[in-house]
C-alpha cells in the first residue's frame, strides 16, 4: 500500500506490505524509498515490511522551518501504523537514523541493522568534508541540479556506477531529489551528545553490513560500532562499494534475513 501520514508536523510518504515481524527500511541522502526495490518483495514473504521517505525526500514534504528529528518522524509514522517494535535496516544516511532512533526510541526497537552507515558525531576526513562543501557551493553558484550531478559523480558511487542498471535507478532518484539540503540551514535539532558517543547504550542485536569498496571513513564508522555496540556482528562484502543493497542484493537479502531470523 502506497499512502502518506500526516504526522509530527509534516507529511511522510510510506509503502507497506506482508505479514509477520515488522521490519523498517530507511533510505540514504539524496535518494528515497525505491532504492530498496530489490529488499521489499523479497523481505515482505517473512516481515511485514515498512519503507518510507525520511522529510524532505522523494513523495515526503519538504522541510521547512520546524525543529524536527527524523527518529521523532519514524516514531510517529510507526504510531501511525500501529507498529510497536520493529527491527530497523538503514542505509549510509538511512542507518545514522536507524541508530539515533534505537537511542531516543530503545523499547520500540527489536533490532537494529546498519549498512555503510553515517554516524552522527562522526569525525569525516578532510576529503569528505572537501568534497561536502564543494556541492554545496555548487548549489549555491549554479543550482541543486547541479550540486545532483555532483553527488552522484561523488567517488561513494564508483562502485554502484559499474552496474549500468544501477546507475540508471540512483541518476533517476537523484535527479528527482529537491535538492533542498544542499542550500539550507536544516532545522534538525543537534544531539548532544551525539550518537557516535553513546553507542553502548544501544542494547537491541546490532548487524553491521559493509561493502570492502566503500570509503574509509565508513570503515572507520562501522569498526567504531563493532567496537563499541555489544556483541554487534559485523560482515565484510568483498567486491562491493557503498551501495550493497543495490550492488550484490541476493547476497544482502541472505544476510539481513538470516540475522532477523536467529533473533526472533
Amino acid at each position: 500500500m502506497d499512502s502518506v501520514a500526516a504526522v509530527n508536523g509534516t507529511r511522510l510518504h510510506y509503502e507497506v506490505a506482508g505479514a509477520g515481524p515488522p521490519l523498517v527500511l530507511i533510505h540514504g541522502h539524496g535518494l528515497d524509498c525505491r532504492m530498496w526495490d530489490d529488499q521489499f518483495a523479497p523481505f515482505t514473504a517473512h516481515h511485514r515490511v515498512v519503507r518510507y521517505d525520511l522529510r524532505g525526500f522523494g513523495k515526503s514534504a519538504l522541510v521547512g522551518e520546524m525543529p524536527y528529528t527524523d527518529e521523532d518522524d519514524l516514531a510517529a509514522l510507526l504510531n501511525h501504523l500501529n507498529i510497536a517494535r520493529p527491527s530497523l535496516l538503514g542505509l549510509s544516511a538511512g542507518g545514522s537514523v536507524a541508530i539515533d532512533f534505537a537511542l531516543a526510541y530503545p523499547t520500540m526497537t527489536h533490532a537494529l541493522i546498519v549498512a555503510d552507515t553515517a554516524l552522527d558525531g562522526h569525525s569525516w576526513s578532510e576529503d569528505w568534508n572537501t568534497r561536502w562543501r564543494l556541492l554545496r557551493q555548487t548549489a549555491r553558484d549554479s543550482g541543486a541540479a547541479a550540486a545532483n550531478e555532483g553527488w552522484l559523480a561523488h567517488p561513494l558511487f564508483v562502485p554502484a556506477n559499474e552496474h549500468t542498471a544501477v546507475a540508471t535507478r540512483l541518476q533517476q532518484m537523484v535527479k528527482e531529489y529537491s535538492g533542498w539540503h544542499w542550500d539550507h540551514r536544516s532545522p534538525q535539532r543537534r544531539h548532544d551528545p551525539p550518537a557516535a558517543k553513546r553507542l553502548r547504550d544501544i542494547t537491541a542485536p546490532t548487524l553491521v553490513l559493509l561493502g570492502e569498496r566503500d570509503l574509509p571513513d565508513f570503515h572507520a564508522i562501522a569498526a567504531q560500532i563493532a567496537a563499541n555496540i555489544p556483541d554487534a556482528r559485523t560482515i565484510i562484502l568483498p567486491g562491493v562499494g557503498h551501495m550493497t543493497n543495490m550492488e550484490v542484493p541476493e547476497r544482502f537479502n541472505a544476510e539481513v534475513l538470516a540475522f532477523l531470523a536467529d533473533i526472533w
